[in-house]
């Protein structure tokens, strides 16, 4: 098999997955450990792929700037952080991911007492602080400015806490459940009691493009949103609860 024709499938298997180690790829495909890491560090040269945590995780390519996200749907986005804040209690250890819609939260979170928040988003942690809020960072690289940080250092450290609860969003979601979830989302939500996904509507009509792969809802405990989910979508996860704002 030539080299581009592996990459191929190696790249296939990691979109279909979202997130897999390279012990997976290794058997899967049946080459050596060597080769395959050759064909991981061009795909992620060719910023097909991120390596993290002993593994690969797919890069969605469709992006938007933070200063946009922002803006867009800024109004529904203040809707569900402020609902979502409601579901906080003193005394808890919370993860909040980097999304603008979490960096909402905090504004709702500055009368909690003895709050703890871990985060890979300088930037909330630094607002948070302001209040006296005990603010834990995770570490790790710059992967978009100013403020969000990832790699493994911020992955490891992760895996340091057990949370009472997370927040977090993403790019996407389909009306029966399947989100664009980072490897990040997947530990926070692994390490965490409860776990609340925060969604706007606008990302509804994203997910009809939308492959599936990581995160689905029966992962989760609570999904806020402005979206009415429908009953067949919400009978699918019976364990889940879903709060329209």
């Amino acid at each position: 098999m030539y080299q581009k024709e592996r990459m191929d499938n190696i790249l296939q298997i990691v979109k279909r997955n979202g997130y897999v180690t390279v012990k997976f790829l290794v058997e899967s495909l049946h080459y050596s450990n060597a080769t395959i890491n050759r064909d991981l560090n061009v795909l992620e040269s060719q910023k097909k792929v991120k390596r993290t945590y002993g593994g690969v995780e797919y890069v969605e390519t469709r992006y938007t700037p933070l200063k946009f996200r922002y803006l867009k749907m800024r109004s529904a986005k203040l809707k569900i952080a402020k609902k979502a804040a409601e579901f906080v209690r003193d005394g808890d250890l919370i993860f909040m991911d980097s999304s603008t819609t979490t960096e909402y939260m905090v504004e709702f979170l500055t009368t909690k007492k003895n709050l703890t928040v871990v985060s890979n988003n300088m930037a909330l942690l630094a607002k948070l602080s302001e209040y006296g809020i005990n603010a834990i960072c995770l570490g790790g690289r710059v992967v978009e400015p100013p403020s969000m940080l990832g790699g493994d250092e911020m992955l490891e450290n992760i895996m340091k806490y057990r949370a009472d609860k997370c927040f977090f969003s993403s790019g996407f979601v389909s009306e029966d459940g399947w989100l664009n979830s980072a490897f990040v989302h997947k530990l926070m939500v692994q390490n965490s009691k409860k776990s609340y996904y925060l969604v706007d509507d606008g990302k509804l009509e994203m997910s009809r493009r939308a492959k599936r792969f990581g995160l689905n809802f029966s992962q989760i405990s609570c999904v806020i949103s402005d979206h009415a989910f429908s009953e067949e979508a919400k009978n699918l996860y019976p364990e889940t609860e879903f709060v329209k704002v």
